[in-house]
């Protein structure tokens, strides 16, 4: 009997590689851009209540209660939200909702690499065009005509943060669908909601991975119009959510401002980081997000300090991959302790 044989997209393809996930509690973790604080306490102690029977049926299909509380907070209507299991599965459906096999998808690099594995799933066809050193829109993305458009806003891995105008330009210029992926928006105080309002051809995701401190539980969401989300509504999972992520996304709702108190510490502490870092020799790009790109001196080898760090415990990202990120490293931000604790091994290193 011969191997079952792959699709030939599947087979040549290359699967999206996450940060490393240590199995010790004593590693400092800053690669996977996780928040450094835990969730609000409403979370825990809704989750120890919805533990039991209830847990036998299935969970509820339309996650209203996440909806409706995003609907309250964000002032969109219900049919205008879709909730997701992290905002990756709405990646993933909006990609299978407009660009099928050939179908281009554009977005700048460098990026977050898991969209080239949304388009190879669809062996639609990447169009990529490279950002510069400002990270601002280029002119690729228009000229690409592509059926979806990604803008991560702050992009990963530089942090930087483009102005709603520029996106609200570009939507102007797109025949396609135009997604802004907002996985870090809360730690800028920016987002481009508004124009939802405006243009039919955009999406805009988010996660409670990031400012809610909800990694763990998988919860994302996109707001679009009415008609865009219908046609999500479609394509998603129909139990895509479990119970258990519903009711704690419910908890992280009702109580944003634990959520904002927690961002605000974070942005504190990523303007000590890089004002640090910059007075040491870095390049650190102004960041929006939970996380900065540094840069390190031309004397200075970044992946031997990347080995340095891991081997004292301390992981952030190094990616050998990319000629563009050649001598950096993404540093998520952590807790002011163990910021320090990551400078001062770099101060050795160094």
């Amino acid at each position: 009997m011969t191997d079952p044989a792959f699709l030939p997209h599947i087979a040549s393809m290359t699967g999206y590689v996450p940060g490393e996930q240590p199995q010790d509690s004593h590693t400092i973790k800053l690669n996977t851009n996780e928040n450094p604080y835990p969730p609000s306490p409403k979370v825990e102690s809704r989750l120890r209540a919805a533990i039991g029977e209830g847990l036998r049926r299935y969970p509820d299909a339309a996650a209203a209660g996440v909806r409706q509380r995003l609907s309250t907070l964000f002032d969109f209507p219900m049919e205008q939200l879709v909730v997701g299991n992290g905002s990756d599965e709405l990646l993933n459906i909006a990609v299978r909702c407009f660009a099928g096999p050939g179908d281009s998808v554009s977005f700048a690099t460098p990026s977050y690499p898991y969209y080239t594995k949304l388009i190879d799933l669809q062996a639609a066809r990447a169009v990529t065009t490279e950002f510069d050193e400002t990270y601002q829109l280029p002119a690729g993305l228009v000229e690409a005509d592509a059926a979806v458009t990604f803008v991560p806003n702050p992009n990963s891995p530089s942090g930087t943060l483009v102005s709603s105008e520029a996106l609200d330009e570009l939507a102007q210029q797109l025949s396609g669908i135009l997604v802004i992926d907002e996985a870090y928006i809360d730690f800028s105080g920016k987002g481009a909601l508004d124009l939802v309002r405006r243009h039919d051809n955009v999406i805009v995701m988010r996660t409670l991975s990031k400012s809610f401190s909800l990694a763990g539980m998988r919860i994302g969401f996109c707001v679009a119009s009415p008609r865009i989300c219908a046609g999500l509504w479609k394509v998603k999972e129909h139990y895509n959510v479990n119970s258990l992520s519903q009711v704690a996304a419910e908890a992280a709702l009702d109580d944003v401002d634990w959520m904002r108190n927690n961002a605000a510490r974070i942005v504190n502490t990523r303007e000590g980081l890089t004002a640090t870092l910059r007075e040491w020799g870095f390049h650190v790009w102004d960041s929006a997000a939970n996380f900065i790109l540094a840069r390190a001196a031309a004397d200075v080898d970044a992946a031997n300090m990347y080995t340095a760090l891991r081997d004292r415990g301390i992981l952030v990202r190094y990616f050998a991959d990319n000629h563009r990120l050649k001598n950096c490293l993404r540093i998520s931000i952590g807790t002011d302790e163990e910021i320090d604790q990551l400078l001062a091994e770099v101060k050795t290193f160094l």
